[in-house]
């Protein structure tokens, strides 16, 4: 654990290896992953901002070497380079559009569409590759995108089925990019 929800901030940090998920956990001991987090990205940063508790609770998924930045120093750095505070902003504002996406498919779209929309946002993290690694389990993946991992594997099966894509192991290969983008939209396979 690097840190639990409801725990003082006194800082953020920054992923220089590693994956941390960031999630939240439900009265039940449900855990819903918000978010995966690889090398260069930081988290934590919003109660730097606001001044309040983290808002959820973040865990290191692998071996994980993380930077903690004070939020003191932090702030004299960013009231010294007016331009590092524009380019938070910009990643804040990156984040705000990943969540509303998030809520979006989540209350509006079937597992279909939410899968291929995954798949589709892994293909352009990786400059628009037709292979995709699976950063995360099928447990993990299913618990991200709402769903169990048998509806996970039964989707990914009629995915390959269609010819949309090909599955080995945590390898994802799109064949058919332009039908994937249908199904993230429509969610009809």
């Amino acid at each position: 654990m690097i840190f639990n929800e409801g725990e003082p901030s006194n800082g953020f940090y920054l992923i220089e290896s590693g994956k941390v998920k960031i999630f939240k956990l439900s009265f039940e001991g449900k855990e819903h992953i918000l978010h995966i987090y690889g090398q260069g990205k930081p988290f934590g940063e919003v109660p730097v901002f606001e001044g309040n508790n983290f808002p959820a609770s973040a865990m290191a998924m692998t071996k994980t070497q993380i930077i903690f930045i004070p939020r003191d120093r932090f702030v004299k750095l960013i009231s010294d380079t007016p331009g590092l505070a524009m380019n938070m902003l910009g990643m804040l504002s990156m984040r705000l559009r990943e969540f509303t996406i998030q809520i979006e498919n989540l209350s509006l779209k079937e597992v279909p569409a939410r899968l291929a929309s995954y798949i589709l946002t892994l293909s352009k993290e990786h400059d628009k590759t037709e292979k995709v690694s699976l950063p995360i389990s099928k447990a993990q993946l299913a618990n991200l995108i709402g769903t169990t991992p048998e509806t996970v594997s039964r989707v990914l099966k009629k995915m390959t089925d269609a010819s949309l894509i090909g599955v080995d192991g945590r390898i994802i290969t799109i064949h058919d990019h332009d039908a994937m983008i249908d199904l993230s939209d429509s969610g009809r396979l």
